[in-house]
């Protein structure tokens, strides 16, 4: 193991313990592996700091406890867990932070699984090409609806994401890189893996939560940005027509960060370029993740 370990500098922890890339392995009779049972959270790392971790390990909870899923640890444990797994792996910039329902039958039943499985991957990622951030990115709407709210509540991030997988593959099969998703009343939801925000005569507008879009740290982060920047922002039920006819749009996630958007169904956003606000909120949430979040 230790041979390993020196070739292979990640160093992915799992229950307690940590492997190298090689070796890190979960059972094939974990229920996140046979049917996606678990919650996950993306972290982000910038500057020896990471950002945002209380918001990411409260919503980690939350979407567990709607589970039932019952975390084996506490909340300052787990951040102490991250925290390490962070500091064994250099030059990381994105966390991942899974927890699987644990090992257990071929049947459904979750009340046959023991012990949750912990994970944490500190790695990289990048989502979109530099340029899109620059120039602005392309998107589709696709037929794939989102999940109902009623089914899936879509404020619990976890692990089962065939209904955004499908969306997209919808987008890359149609030369796109991301698409947006409508809900089961043909509102817009979110796209595949982000939130979406468009600008209108000066007004931030975004779905509402109850339109089945998750409610993203960035997301939440963005609207706090404007608030303290006295930009009006609103929540509302938005259709493609709010999209068409917008000043700017742009996207955010936790790996996507805000990437501007300059043209939906080939229909183009504003002058086509990405707008003075994006530009601005692009700015305002780079100072915000180079001077906040917990020392690593």
């Amino acid at each position: 193991m230790k041979s390993k370990m020196s070739k292979d500098k990640s160093a992915i922890y799992i229950n307690g313990k940590f492997y190298s890339r090689g070796n890190a392995g979960i059972s094939v009779f974990d229920h996140g592996l046979l049917y996606g049972d678990g919650v996950f959270e993306g972290i982000r790392v910038y500057n020896g700091r990471i950002f945002k971790l209380k918001e990411h390990i409260d919503r980690l909870y939350e979407s567990a406890n709607t589970l039932m899923l019952k975390i084996p640890i506490s909340k300052n444990q787990m951040i102490d867990d991250v925290l390490n797994t962070v500091r064994k792996n250099n030059l990381c910039t994105y966390i991942r932070l899974v927890i699987t329902r644990g090992i257990g039958t071929l049947g459904l039943n979750p009340f046959l699984c023991p012990k949750p499985s912990i994970i944490i991957i500190a790695d990289k990622i990048q989502l979109y090409p530099a340029s899109f951030y620059k120039n602005g990115l392309k998107v589709i709407t696709v037929p794939t609806q989102r999940n109902r709210p009623e089914a899936l509540n879509p404020r619990v991030k976890s692990l089962n994401y065939l209904n955004n997988i499908m969306a997209k593959i919808e987008a890359v099969n149609s030369g796109f890189h991301e698409a947006i998703m409508l809900n089961s009343y043909g509102f817009v939801s979110e796209c595949t893996g982000d939130n979406i925000f468009v600008v209108r005569n000066g007004v931030l507008l975004t779905p509402s939560l109850y339109m089945g879009a998750l409610e993203g740290v960035t997301r939440n982060t963005v609207i706090e940005l404007a608030k303290g920047d006295n930009i009006e922002v609103k929540q509302i039920v938005m259709s493609r027509h709010d999209i068409f006819n917008a000043d700017e749009c742009f996207l955010t996630g936790t790996a996507a960060e805000i990437v501007p958007v300059v043209e939906c169904d080939k229909r183009i956003i504003g002058n086509g370029k990405p707008g003075s606000m994006t530009k601005k909120f692009i700015r305002l949430y780079k100072n915000l993740t180079n001077t906040t979040g917990v020392h690593i």
